[in-house]
């Protein structure tokens, strides 16, 4: 089982996780991560470094996030890979831990 982001990175963007995935499997959108399924190697690295908490793995998910499944899969074939750590994004403390952000999530 891979590990997904889920709801909570969407505004947000922390990127500590990205340093210490030996399997480079984050891709980077405008405003969102996701984790490669097929890249993932199910290490568990990533999630204690998620400053969102928004880190799962994929059989842990709540029902109201397993459209985030599917999302990790389809947007790592299209976003570029990120393997560095980069600053979050500029209002990323005032949505940490806002709820039911997918609608806000820009492709």
């Amino acid at each position: 089982m891979a590990f997904v982001v889920t709801d909570n990175c969407i505004q947000c963007k922390y990127t500590d996780c990205v340093a210490v995935c030996p399997a480079d499997a984050f891709y980077e959108g405008p405003n969102f991560m996701v984790i490669s399924p097929i890249e993932c190697i199910d290490c568990g690295l990533c999630v204690p470094e998620c400053d969102a908490q928004a880190i799962f793995q994929e059989d842990e998910l709540t029902p109201d996030q397993e459209v985030f499944i599917a999302l990790n899969e389809e947007l790592a074939e299209v976003w570029p890979n990120i393997t560095e750590v980069k600053p979050a994004l500029p209002e990323a403390e005032k949505w940490n831990g806002v709820p039911d952000k997918l609608d806000m999530l820009e492709k």
